[in-house]
C-alpha cells in the first residue's frame, strides 16, 4: 500500500482566491450590466517585448532545419543567457559572480518552493507577515513548519510583522533561526529595505550561521537609490544568500515562464557531524536529477530582453506600470485613504477605512465602486485590514478604477461617506 506524504493534508485550502473568486462570481451573476475592474491579480497585461518576440521566432526558425536545431540543453541554461545576465544584472552593478553560480529556471515560484529539498526537515524558518504564500506552503509540504493553530500560525514558524506600525521593516528574530525569507521590493505590501536594512539581516545571517533566500523578482521597478537591486550588493551576502529573479512582470514572461536563480559558491550549510557542504552543487545536482532545462526558444527570448532594443521596449513596459502605480496612489490619497508601496514596486497596499477588516473592505470596492482587490488577510495575520492591488491593469482601467472610487470619496476620517 502507498502511503501519502500527510504534511500535505496539512495545507490550508485556497481559501482566498477561491472566496475571492466566488465573490465575484456571485456579483457578476446579479450584476450582469455593471464592468467590473479587476486590480486584484498579478499577472501582467502588456505584451512581449517586440525584441524578445523576433528572437524567439528565429529559435523557432532553427528548430525547423536540421543543422541548427536545438534537443536537450544544459539543465544549468545556456551559456549566451547566463553571460548576458552576468553582464547586465550584476557586473554593471560591481557585482561579481562566475556562470557557475547562474541557474536558469522556469520561474522564481518554482525555485523558491524547490530550494526547500536542500535542507534537514528540523531547520527553523523565520518568514515576513504578510507573506507571499509559496513561502510558507512549501515548508508545509516537507514537514517543516509545524501544526497550524487556530489563528493560522504555523507552530514551528517564526512570523515577522510588517506593518504600518514598524514601517514595514521587519525586527530581527530574537532567537536564532536557520532559514530566512526575504522579498524586497515586497509582495504584497510593495515596500522596500534601504541598504542599511538589508546589511543587518546579512550581519544576522553571517553572525548566526543562517541562510537568507532572497526573492528579487520585482527588483526592476526600483528607482530610489538607497534600495539594493540584489543581495550581493551588501558585503558579506555571497557567503549566507541564494538570490531567485524573474522576467515575468519585467518582460512580460508570466506565460513564457523563464527566470533564474543565483547559488553563490561560497554558500554553505552544516552536516549533522558539523561538516561545511557547498549548496551551489547540491542545488546543481538536483537540477540535473529533476529538471531538463528551460527551453531554447524561451531562453532566446530573455536574451534578448539584455539588447539595446530589448533594454528600451522592457524599460518602456515598467516605466507603464509605474505610471499605473503612481496614478492609483494617488488617486487612493485624495480618496483620504493610506497607500504604501507603488514606488519600487508594482504593488500598493492599502490601509483600509477605520473599522473595517480586510474582507469587508474588499466588499465595500466590490459593490459600490466594482472594483476588485485581494483582500491583505491572504497573506497572513499581519495583512489583516489591509487590501492589495497591482498596477499590471490597463491604463485605462486604473483610471477609471480612480475616478469611480474620487467619485463615491471617502471621507479624511477613513470613514466611508456612503
Amino acid at each position: 500500500m502507498a502511503f501519502v506524504n500527510e504534511h500535505f493534508l496539512q495545507l490550508q485550502g485556497s481559501y482566498l482566491f477561491s472566496e475571492v473568486a466566488r465573490k465575484v462570481k456571485a456579483f457578476e451573476a446579479a450584476h450582469p450590466q455593471v464592468r467590473l475592474i479587476r486590480l486584484g491579480i498579478g499577472d501582467v497585461t502588456r505584451p512581449l517585448p517586440q525584441a524578445c518576440i523576433e528572437a524567439m521566432c528565429r529559435a523557432v526558425r532553427e528548430l525547423a532545419d536540421a543543422r541548427t536545431f536545438h534537443g536537450y540543453g544544459p539543465e544549468q541554461g545556456y551559456d549566451f543567457l547566463i553571460k548576458a545576465i552576468l553582464k547586465h544584472d550584476f557586473e554593471e552593478r560591481g557585482i561579481t559572480l562566475s556562470p557557475s553560480e547562474i541557474f536558469i529556471s522556469d520561474g522564481a515560484k518554482s525555485d523558491l518552493g524547490n530550494l526547500t529539498e536542500l535542507f534537514r526537515q528540523d531547520n527553523l524558518v523565520a518568514i515576513t507577515d504578510p507573506v507571499y504564500p509559496v513561502y510558507v506552503d512549501s515548508n508545509v509540504m516537507c514537514g517543516r513548519a509545524g501544526v497550524a493553530g487556530a489563528d493560522g500560525l504555523w507552530s514551528k514558524v517564526t512570523y515577522l510583522p510588517c506593518t504600518g506600525e514598524n514601517g514595514f521593516v521587519p525586527e530581527l528574530p530574537d532567537h536564532r533561526v536557520d532559514l530566512v525569507y526575504l522579498c524586497y521590493p515586497n509582495n504584497p505590501t510593495g515596500t522596500t529595505l534601504t541598504r542599511e536594512q538589508l546589511k543587518k539581516w546579512v550581519d544576522y545571517a553571517l553572525d548566526n550561521d543562517a541562510l537568507i533566500l532572497f526573492d528579487a523578482a520585482y527588483e526592476a521597478f526600483i528607482s530610489e537609490p538607497d534600495v539594493p537591486h540584489s543581495i550581493y550588493e551588501i558585503p558579506g551576502a555571497e557567503q549566507v544568500a541564494i538570490e531567485v529573479r524573474s522576467f515575468s512582470k519585467t518582460a512580460g514572461f508570466t506565460g513564457v515562464r523563464c527566470g533564474y536563480t543565483v547559488v553563490p559558491e561560497k554558500v554553505t550549510a552544516r552536516t549533522e557531524d558539523g561538516r561545511r557542504v557547498a549548496l551551489n552543487p547540491l542545488w546543481n545536482r538536483r537540477q540535473c536529477t529533476k529538471f531538463n532545462g528551460t527551453s531554447y526558444i524561451t531562453q532566446r527570448g530573455a536574451e534578448a530582453i539584455y539588447t539595446p532594443e530589448g533594454r528600451r521596449q522592457v524599460e518602456e513596459t515598467i516605466a507603464y506600470y509605474k505610471e499605473n502605480a503612481r496614478i492609483m496612489r494617488e488617486g487612493f490619497r485624495e480618496a483620504g485613504l493610506t497607500v504604501y508601496g507603488g514606488v519600487n514596486s508594482p504593488y500598493l497596499w492599502l490601509k483600509a477605512p477605520e473599522g473595517m477588516t480586510s474582507w469587508e473592505f474588499f466588499d465595500h470596492l466590490l459593490h459600490e465602486m466594482n472594483v476588485v482587490g485581494t483582500p491583505g488577510s491572504g497573506f497572513g495575520p499581519s495583512g489583516e485590514g489591509y487590501l492589495r492591488l497591482t498596477a499590471f491593469g490597463q491604463r485605462e482601467d486604473c483610471l477609471e478604477a480612480m475616478e469611480r472610487i474620487r467619485r463615491k470619496g471617502f471621507s479624511s476620517a477613513g470613514k466611508s461617506s456612503l
